[in-house]
């Protein structure tokens, strides 16, 4: 038996470093959805439920972070961030901050299901303190 459901929410998080780009991929997908829904002869709407500018992270931290990651795991992956991060909030107050992340399996992240492998764990920890004493020195340095 074949069933069609009467309502899909989806939600979307997109996320760049420029402004200006960000609205353009907003506008894009709105364009897209419509366009799909006018195929499939559904209606859609769109909802916000957050909003946020792009928080540039400090750059000597993301330096910092980057050389952490690279000499504990040889390969360092960039990206920007921000969305519902208490770390934004933080960077806007005007505090140095930079987020480490580590790999979650099959990019599942911020939900019940969400698993890590636990070599990356370890890596994690170790690029973290790697992290943590750079910024030590820096910040005995700079005082």
């Amino acid at each position: 038996m074949t069933s069609v459901v009467a309502e899909c929410r989806i939600t979307l998080d997109q996320r760049h470093l420029d402004a200006a780009a960000l609205a353009a991929m907003l506008a894009e997908a709105k364009a897209a959805s419509e366009r799909f829904a006018e195929e499939g002869a559904v209606t859609v709407t769109w909802e916000r439920i957050w909003q946020i500018e792009p928080v540039p992270f400090d750059a000597t931290l993301i330096e910092f972070c980057d050389q952490s990651i690279l000499e504990t795991c040889g390969v360092s992956h960039r990206l920007p961030s921000g969305p519902l991060h208490d770390a934004a909030e933080v960077s806007r107050a005007g505090i140095p901050t930079v987020m480490l992340f580590v790999q979650s399996l099959h990019g599942i992240s911020h939900n019940k299901i969400e698993d890590t492998r636990e070599d990356h764990l370890e890596q994690c920890v170790s690029a973290f303190d790697r992290l943590a004493r750079k910024v030590m020195k820096w910040i005995a340095e700079t005082n």
